[in-house]
């Protein structure tokens, strides 16, 4: 794949010299392209590029208006949105009040923000096509907040017919209301995908700061190109062949580092969370001893160490929060930040009554930041007394099996690794594993009244001392009951070619205001 993503490269050299093209090496493949069905980062970045939203915010976390500007009633129950002129979508029909109803209609169901706003929600309706009225039944003061997230799951504003498709199945069409547009014509599945300028976009007046401000593209294409093997992206992106390199392994920094034409940087200072994830619907994880066992049989050292390596680019962190953030706390995580406890988990898993049924884990094999974590936790967790059934995979079927609630032995799962950038866990209220409403949760489904009253507790909080005492009871209890496995926290660098400058250092890797010299 590498080889013939390179020849392509190289034949494109003649045309891309008449064109401004980025040939960028994400992280993984694209295969999904509805990014509101799922959190994978690959669709999200994707949606980026095609969609635009409402309200966004810059590098304070600050909402800033995108597409529309708000006015907030003195009760605080009733928003209104106006829409800002000039949007259009990319089949050139204008972006209406009614198509961001549908969107938001359509991404409240799915993202675990929006089933809080939604559950306070009295209307949302179009007054007329500019014009947008979201009236509570009672104030929800982070209302902005989540609307405006950079993460997990953006509410990408699409046509109100495409937004009319149920949340739990795939979009078919395509056309976005962002930057870019979709080139459909060229999208090989998992192998490259290629957006071009849509030069019916408008962008905002403001600079463009994080994921606010006016998207400006100053390039004609971008194509993202997928090479799953770290070394020959490395080679293609020293001798020109491409441009940027979303993910580079930290034992290969040196290599980029003594080049004079690449930059090496890290974008976010917080970094990425490396989690473990459970499926809460069958053995042996929907009990609560085997869980508990199997997070005592790690250790957070272990995975980092093997992972990352170099110290200075991780750090021992046992809070579902990040460390580094406000509510930053380590209840709960003894053991997985002092080194694991095999004999204490072998001991628990013996009183849980585990009868050896096997653990599905399912093993990604082509994105490096999560390719050792199933490893190191395969090897603990046998060590522990688990069965366990390591199946390797491509990251884009994970992504599509972990939305199945199949039994593991008929093509589901039991265990799962993935990585959050820390803004999009720093708060209970965004944090899509926080969520404990069963079918309508995060992949593996938990059931947990406790943590979905602590949630509103959340919101209830008045000031921000109040807010931090009920993130420590949140941190206490997700730790109590397992809802997910914090691994540590590290930093992913990139690197680009230095004839790329002026890229936004954003958490999420984007491509507007991004310019490209011959």
């Amino acid at each position: 794949m590498a080889g013939v993503m390179l020849a392509g490269a190289s034949m494109g050299t003649a045309a891309q010299a008449a064109e401004k093209t980025i040939t960028a090496v994400m992280h993984s493949g694209l295969r999904v392209l509805d990014p509101i069905i799922t959190t994978a980062h690959i669709v999200r970045d994707h949606g980026y590029m095609i969609y635009d939203v409402l309200v966004a915010q810059d590098h304070t976390f600050t909402p800033k208006p995108q597409m529309a500007d708000w006015t907030i009633s003195d009760d605080k129950t009733v928003y209104t949105f106006t829409l800002r002129d000039g949007l259009k979508f990319h089949d050139g029909s204008p972006v209406t009040a009614a198509d961001a109803v549908a969107s938001l209609k359509r991404w409240g169901q799915r993202d675990s923000g929006g089933q809080l706003i939604f559950d306070v929600t009295d209307s949302l309706a179009a007054r007329d096509d500019k014009t947008i009225v979201w009236t509570l039944k009672e104030p929800y003061p982070p209302l902005l907040d989540t609307i405006s997230k950079q993460s997990a799951v953006p509410p990408f504003i699409m046509p109100a017919s495409v937004a009319a498709t149920p949340p739990d199945q795939a979009i078919t069409n395509h056309i976005g209301s962002g930057p870019f547009k979709f080139v459909e014509s060229e999208y090989q599945p998992g192998v490259s995908v290629t957006y071009e300028k849509f030069d019916g976009y408008v962008p905002r007046d403001e600079p463009a700061d994080w994921m606010a401000g006016g998207k400006v593209v100053n390039v004609d294409k971008v194509t993202w190109v997928t090479m799953p093997d770290a070394q020959t992206t490395i080679n293609a992106l020293l001798s020109g062949e491409v441009d940027y390199m979303e993910q580079v392994p930290v034992d290969l920094l040196p290599i980029l580092q003594s080049s004079e034409d690449v930059t090496v940087e890290v974008r976010d200072p917080l970094g990425f969370q490396s989690i473990g994830r459970m499926n809460f619907l069958y053995p042996p994880f929907d009990n609560v001893k085997v869980r508990k066992a199997a997070m005592m049989a790690l250790s957070q050292q272990d995975v980092m160490g093997t992972l990352v390596g170099n110290p200075d680019y991780y750090k021992i962190c046992g809070s579902m929060f990040g460390c580094g953030t406000p509510l930053e706390d380590e209840t709960g995580a003894d053991t997985l930040i002092n080194g694991g406890d095999i004999d204490g988990a072998k001991k628990l898993l013996a009183e849980s009554g585990y009868d050896g049924t096997p653990v599905v884990l399912m093993q990604p094999t082509d994105v490096p930041t999560i390719s050792a974590q199933p490893i190191v936790a395969a090897q603990a967790l046998r060590n522990a007394g688990f069965t366990v059934d390591m199946q390797p995979m491509d990251w884009q079927t994970l992504v599509t099996r972990r939305a199945s609630q199949a039994k593991p032995s008929e093509g589901g799962w039991n265990l799962f690794f993935t990585n959050w950038a820390v803004p999009e866990i720093n708060s209970p209220l965004i944090s899509p594993m926080l969520n404990g409403r069963g079918n309508d949760a995060w992949f593996g489904w938990p059931t947990d009244e406790k943590l979905e009253e602590l949630r509103k507790e959340f919101i209830a909080a008045q000031t921000s001392e109040e807010r931090k005492a009920v993130a420590h009871k949140i941190q206490a209890h997700a730790m109590d009951v397992v809802n997910y496995i914090p691994l540590g926290q590290f930093l992913s660098p990139q690197a680009r070619s230095n004839k790329l400058t002026d890229m936004i250092q954003s958490p999420v890797p984007v491509f507007w205001q991004i310019k490209k010299a011959d």
